[in-house]
């Protein structure tokens, strides 16, 4: 490994990151911006997935302090220098972040936000191309919008009284208060999108966002469907600080006798790589020992080259509870499935059949971890005080045993459907059409691999993602 030969800020730096502050007894002298930019070329050097592909980040890069001290100085903010360092960030790194202050990264990885309790998708009004109308998808249990009662499927057309455009829902949809104005969604007895309307109705809803941690066992039910029961889990995150919710659901279905098993990660962008294997190790239960998935880092990290394996325990907690079966279903969306939630698809599928109900998947196969300005780079032991910038980048390719990796445009579903305003259904309910599609799979004889969805779609807006929406990270 070479060593990289730059003196900064009278601070000699070597391959392996370190910063300079003062003693943690002293002052604290508040960090430059070069300083920051140090800290930021430095860590993505060394720990970036995508290293090779970015010549600006080779070790040999700089020969002199000077040219090393005139490439940081030309950037005029730590965000504008590790933009520059991500490679091919319109298809392939669509996903490392760098964020101004770590504790609300923190918070983030914690499942602490702030929220009003409503997730939500926008559409393009039928024949307009910059009106827009927004319909719930979800709403969080305990939740502001949970308390206001909101459900499922409604439709809101504007906010705060201004109809929504593709012009003015970020200014609207992003503060911490607002109201929104309900309408009515008429298909007008048609499948097509052409002929459907939105009309503002008289009913709203004034939202305001709070502190809020979720917990990620959404929902879960058993259905006794002609003598079958069937366990409906809707999984929302891979928090590994709900482990043990995660395993008390498993419970619940092992005591109520369940054969079959439907997994919800339609709204779930990923989170801990081991609580995935936990959770695969909740589905199959006889692979224990055997490999769940695989990371593989750049060459200076190939010695946290790590081989997940099925498990029977939670590490820390208790016995895991295994449903021990050799097939699950698993219901998905386009824009939302991702990270560890694909992880969940490719793992499992050398062992038992997965058969995926819903759209094609974000396609998302790199993990993730925090890197903090400190001597150790993935903890705070040392850290600079004199700055709270931490990094999220890629750091590694994720497989499963069979070395495959998941695909950077999705894994496709054996059942295609698409939700629609029109029929988003009640989650858990036996007719909510996702649901229904792996019912009727689960308990017909001439199963419908080929059934496909008969609505037209509607042209979604390409909203923002929200920070770690999809994301799947080495803790």
């Amino acid at each position: 490994m070479k060593k990289i030969k730059i003196l900064l800020l009278s601070c000699i730096v070597l391959f392996s990151v370190t910063s300079c502050f003062d003693d943690l007894d002293d002052d604290i002298v508040i960090a430059s911006t070069i300083e920051v930019n140090d800290f930021v070329w430095k860590g993505m050097n060394a720990v970036y997935l995508y290293k090779p592909e970015i010549p600006n980040l080779a070790d040999d890069r700089f020969t002199t302090n000077i040219e090393y001290t005139e490439y940081l100085n030309y950037y005029d903010t730590p965000e504008e220098l590790f933009e520059t360092l991500k490679y091919l960030p319109n298809t392939v790194d669509r996903f490392s972040r760098i964020y101004s202050n770590y504790n609300e990264l923190q918070d983030l990885l914690d499942g602490i936000t702030l929220s009003n309790g409503i997730e939500y998708n926008l559409y393009f009004v039928p024949g307009s191309d910059s009106e827009i109308f927004g319909a719930i998808t979800l709403v969080l249990n305990n939740s502001v919008a949970s308390d206001l009662g909101l459900e499922r499927g409604q439709i809101f057309r504007a906010v705060n009284g201004q109809n929504l455009s593709s012009s003015n829902y970020v200014d609207l949809l992003t503060t911490n208060d607002y109201t929104l104005n309900f309408a009515d969604y008429d298909t007008n007895g048609t499948t097509e999108t052409a002929d459907d309307t939105v009309t503002l109705n008289s009913e709203s809803a004034s939202l305001t966002k709070v502190t809020y941690t979720e917990n990620p066992v959404h929902k879960t039910e058993v259905l006794d469907i002609s003598g079958i029961k069937i366990g409906y889990l809707m999984y929302n995150a891979f928090n590994s600080g709900f482990n043990d919710a995660l395993n008390n659901a498993f419970g619940e279905f092992n005591v109520a006798g369940v054969t079959e098993l439907v997994i919800d990660l339609r709204y779930n962008g990923g989170g801990s790589v081991q609580t995935a294997a936990y959770l695969g190790s909740m589905v199959t239960g006889g692979n224990t020992g055997d490999i769940f998935s695989k990371t593989f880092h750049n060459e200076n990290l190939q010695s946290r080259d790590t081989n997940y394996l099925f498990t029977n325990s939670i590490s820390g907690g208790g016995s895991i509870n295994s449903l021990n079966l050799s097939k699950v279903y698993v219901l998905t969306t386009n824009r939302r499935t991702a990270s560890a939630s694909e992880l969940i698809i490719n793992s499992l599928k050398p062992y038992i059949e997965v058969i995926v109900i819903g759209e094609n998947t974000v396609g998302k196969t790199q993990a993730s971890s925090t890197v903090y300005d400190s001597p150790t780079l993935f903890t705070q032991e040392g850290i600079n005080l004199g700055h709270t910038y931490a990094m999220q980048p890629l750091i590694a390719n994720s497989t499963n045993v069979n070395d495959e990796l998941v695909p950077g445009t999705g894994l496709l579903p054996d059942i295609e459907l698409t939700e629609s305003p029109s029929n988003f259904g009640i989650l858990g309910d036996i007719n909510e059409p996702l649901l229904a599609a792996a019912i009727q799979n689960i308990t017909f004889a001439d199963r419908s691999s080929n059934q496909t969805n008969e609505v037209y779609k509607l042209r979604e807006v390409k909203q923002k993602i929200a920070p770690l929406e999809q994301d799947m990270f080495i803790d």
